[in-house]
């Protein structure tokens, strides 16, 4: 396992790689001048010059990314133009909200989706099956900031329970955290529960129809042990696949949530950082976030070997 795992993050180089490029080009191609946005109105052509030359936008193309790729090789992510410090340094101090948002609509959307699932394929082709699904189809339409303004509109504005917005991390007072945090976790996680359950149900209607189970409930097991220890077991593995894609989802949905409830993260530091054409913030987040994501498809694999032994890595 440990042979496996270390050629997974060999084999991620590559692609890590590939994404900042992408990540590179798609920033630096885009049309606007970081120059002129620092200078503002006052921009003339020799300050904006001057300041091209300071920021080493005069070069070409291929010496900012031979540059940039070097400074990464080193750890370095570059130098905010606006903010005046190092990425890498903005960007942890920004992260663990993001991350505590995500973590957190994982868990709203695992503990809502999972249960969900099961109990429709317990009872196909009924009257709570189709509920359940019409509901998680609903729940695929929304947009996350239009459950967030929903969701604020009636637990903030109109009921007073929850604060509209900021952030108050757990290590500071873990009430006040959970107040803060549950309407962005819960309107960002329910709509990821919709896929989950979806998945959960087909997959466990395919293992209840199975030998596995035919056999269990021929024993005489108790129908609790046959549904929690055999079929869902059984069915874990594509929920495992679907939980893990759904991480990525998260990750990139908490961006906007983060905009709509005023939270630190690095959601509303990459959209401040586009509008001002920030380049090395916006690159340094696009990467840090796809290392996220392709550290967490390593660990779904992992995953994978402890939920079925039948599978090995050699």
């Amino acid at each position: 396992m440990i042979g496996y795992i270390c050629r997974r993050l060999l084999g991620l180089i590559p692609t890590w790689l590939a994404v900042g490029l992408m990540a590179f080009l798609i920033i630096q191609l885009t049309p606007g001048d970081p120059a002129a946005v620092i200078l503002g109105q006052e921009a003339t052509l020799t300050g904006v010059e001057t300041v091209r030359q300071r920021l080493g936008l005069d070069k070409p193309l291929v010496h900012r990314l031979q540059d940039w790729y070097l400074g990464l090789l080193q750890g370095d992510l570059g130098d905010s133009y606006f903010l005046g410090r190092p990425v890498a340094v903005a960007i942890v101090e920004r992260i663990p909200v993001t991350f505590a948002l995500t973590l957190c609509a994982m868990v709203v959307a695992t503990l809502i989706g999972l249960p969900l699932g099961i109990i429709a394929a317990l009872r196909p082709n009924t009257v709570l099956d189709t509920t359940v699904m019409g509901v998680s189809l609903i729940g695929l339409s929304i947009p996350e900031f239009l459950m967030g303004l929903g969701l604020m509109y009636v637990f903030a504005v109109t009921l007073r329970w929850l604060p509209t917005g900021g952030y108050v991390a757990f290590t500071a007072d873990f009430r006040r955290a959970l107040l803060h945090i549950a309407m962005p976790a819960f309107s960002l996680g329910f709509i990821q529960s919709a896929l989950i359950a979806r998945m959960t149900r087909s997959a466990m209607l395919e293992v209840l129809t199975g030998d596995c189970v035919r056999t269990a409930r021929a024993k005489g097991l108790h129908e609790s042990r046959v549904v929690w220890k055999h079929a869902l077991r059984n069915a874990m593995l594509p929920i495992v696949t679907v939980i893990g894609l759904s991480f990525a989802l998260l990750l990139g949905g908490a961006f906007i949530t983060e905009v709509v409830f005023r939270l630190p993260g690095i959601g509303s530091l990459v959209i401040a950082a586009v509008k001002r054409r920030d380049y090395p913030v916006v690159q340094g987040v696009l990467l840090v976030v796809s290392s996220i994501v392709l550290l967490a498809n390593l660990v779904v694999d992992v995953a994978y070997a402890y939920l079925d032994p039948r599978i090995k890595y050699d």
